[in-house]
């Protein structure tokens, strides 16, 4: 049966990684400002403070891994109260070696592997929103070798090294959200595939898109009644289960539009309308765009 979580990571099409050592040492400081890309970083040693806007702050250690898919405006530090220097890093230049903090000299009291992505998916947006703000992982040794080996890969220029980085990340985006998985995750695909009840149901949507689903159906894969799954899938995932269907069916119209050599009829097909024009209205509604104009832009 297909895992929801790896159809949203394939279809986000993470691609085009910069990693970076980063270190810190005495009093210091940094404020990054929205990013609006996927970012992450893993601890080596010692220890700091990370504030990430909308969150509570959190102390980082050696063997932690953080991931943002959106990246808003965060504050990285150590524990001692300091200025922050502020960094834009859409404007900022690609450092060159590792970015030290701090104390210029000596050894550094913390040090730590960083680096950001980009989902090349015209509907990263949409499915970003799935997934949290914010993924700490503790003791996850998997995750610090997934990250020295993109830190390794995207240092050199050895043959097929976007396409093992590219497989790199997507490897480290699935173990860093199925390791933060859980019940107490916020609203989003985790919290909904952490619900035994509702994973069943998603699982089965995911199967087969095209299928004419309606509540009750979903509702009776969970085992739940029409009422109670509805509530549940729209606490659990953030979105009620029909509008989750049309947001996935939409998704998946955009990707197969942009192959450019699969038809409009068959794109309604596989995303389960009767036909061409009824899909059009369907697709243009939701997208702001005829389905004909949208592949071609793409």
């Amino acid at each position: 049966m297909n895992d929801p979580l790896s159809e949203v990571i394939a279809l986000l099409n993470p691609r085009a990684v910069f990693s970076k050592g980063i270190s810190g040492a005495g009093r210091w400081a940094v404020r990054y400002s929205d990013f609006g890309q996927p970012s992450f970083c893993a601890v080596i040693s010692g220890s700091c403070r990370l504030a990430v806007e909308g969150e509570e702050a959190i102390a980082l250690e050696a063997g932690d891994f953080v991931l943002m898919p959106a990246t808003p405006g965060f504050t990285l530090s150590s524990f001692e109260a300091a200025a922050p220097v502020h960094i834009d890093p859409k404007l900022a230049p690609a450092p060159e070696g590792e970015v030290r903090h701090g104390t210029r000299d000596g050894p550094p009291d913390v040090r730590l592997l960083g680096g950001y992505f980009v989902f090349d998916s015209p509907d990263a947006a949409l499915l970003v929103s799935l997934l949290p703000t914010l993924v700490h992982v503790r003791g996850v040794d998997r995750l610090s070798v997934l990250v020295r080996l993109v830190g390794e890969e995207s240092s050199e220029e050895r043959s097929g090294r976007e396409l093992v980085l590219t497989r790199l990340v997507e490897v480290l985006l699935v173990e860093a959200l199925r390791s933060s998985s859980g019940e107490d995750a916020p609203p989003g695909l985790l919290r909904g595939l952490a619900d035994a009840r509702l994973a069943l149901a998603m699982r089965q949507l995911h199967a087969d898109p095209a299928r004419p689903w309606t509540v009750t159906q979903l509702a009776q894969k969970a085992a739940l009644s029409r009422s109670a799954f509805f509530d549940r899938f729209t606490r659990a995932v953030g979105l009620p289960p029909m509008e989750y269907l049309l947001a996935w069916r939409m998704a998946l119209a955009k990707n197969l539009l942009k192959q450019h050599d699969v038809a409009i009829a068959e794109v309604a097909e596989r995303v389960g309308y009767s036909s061409a024009s009824t899909f059009s209205t369907a697709f243009s509604r939701h997208v702001g765009l005829p389905p004909g104009r949208y592949a071609r832009r793409a």
